[in-house]
């Protein structure tokens, strides 16, 4: 799994950063990156988060755009519950890729 964006900041949003932590995810010590064309070829599954025209495209990759909340800016609230959409959503795409991992 990569995560990357086309316009990253400069550094990961700290409201992100602690309510990852409540799930016992410590992201503290990444780094936005940069998405690039040969990850994008690399992968079986591209999820884009309202990238539009700023994402590469490869013929036979499964695309999905998942419209979502922008938690900059966002209180603690309002990024648990982006992480929590977010969550359901990877379970969902899991599922569809890999079912014998369903259940």
């Amino acid at each position: 799994m990569r995560s990357a964006g086309s316009a990253p900041e400069e550094s990961i949003n700290p409201v992100a950063v602690e309510a990852m932590r409540e799930e016992g995810i410590d992201i503290a010590a990444n780094a936005p990156k940069l998405l690039m064309t040969d990850a994008v070829g690399a992968s079986d599954a591209v999820i884009t988060m309202g990238c539009g025209d700023a994402c590469p495209i490869f013929p036979g990759k499964r695309y999905e755009d998942w419209e979502l909340d922008d938690p900059a800016g966002a209180g603690i609230e309002d990024v648990r519950a982006i992480r929590d959409e977010i969550r359901g959503r990877v379970e969902t795409l899991i599922a569809e890729l890999l079912p014998e991992r369903a259940g």
